[in-house]
């Protein structure tokens, strides 16, 4: 594993993000609106990928499972995804210039597990991590992962949007157009992994 270091500011071809702070966000009042339970309840039956998300921003690696992440564009290469106020990576993520979006799949599910467990170093474990050149934390093995630069922030609610301009990636685990890929989603409080029994043609 290379010797640990931040990312160097230095070697990021991109202006830092510039947060949309709450004023600039328009407010809204609504006659109506769900409740927390009814919202989760309409996600329930909404399955997800499942990412895990690093950064370092200078001060120790974090790292956090995502089922969030989506892509927004192809040129440019743009992601999005959200992280919650209480996750203990909210605060490196807050000011973090680059992350490293790992899209994992069924083969990836302990990583998947490791980066959604609260309480636990998740970095302990050197032998599964190293760093790139440009100083992020990478888990090693995984399906693909993409270097990233965060080009903006948006709170909403209790979380912050965020989103990325993918600068670099590298892919273990290509997946063949129409094929299932091992995918690994996470449904109704459960990983699952996608196969030819759960596949419908037509």
């Amino acid at each position: 594993m290379s010797t640990p270091h931040a990312p160097d500011p230095s070697a990021a071809p991109f202006p830092s993000a510039a947060p949309f702070s709450s004023a600039d966000a328009p407010t809204h009042e609504f006659s109506s609106s769900l409740s927390p339970d009814e919202f989760k309840t309409l996600f329930r039956g909404h399955p997800g990928g499942v990412a895990v998300v690093t950064a370092d921003a200078g001060d120790g690696p974090v790292a956090l499972t995502a089922t969030s992440v989506s892509s927004v564009s192809a040129e440019p290469p743009l992601l999005i995804f959200s992280v919650s106020s209480l996750s203990s990576a909210s605060d490196v993520l807050s000011r973090a210039e680059t992350v490293v979006v790992h899209l994992l799949d069924a083969h990836d599910i302990d990583l998947a597990r490791l980066g959604a467990t609260s309480g636990v170093d998740r970095f302990a474990q050197t032998h599964r991590w190293s760093r790139l050149v440009t100083g992020e934390p990478v888990y090693d093995g995984v399906r693909a992962w993409a270097r990233c630069a965060v080009i903006g922030r948006m709170d909403a609610g209790t979380s912050t949007v965020i989103a990325a301009h993918a600068l670099q990636a590298d892919v273990s685990r290509d997946v063949a157009a129409g094929e299932h890929g091992d995918a690994l989603v996470y449904h109704n409080r459960s990983w699952h992994r996608l196969g030819d029994h759960s596949r419908i043609d037509g």
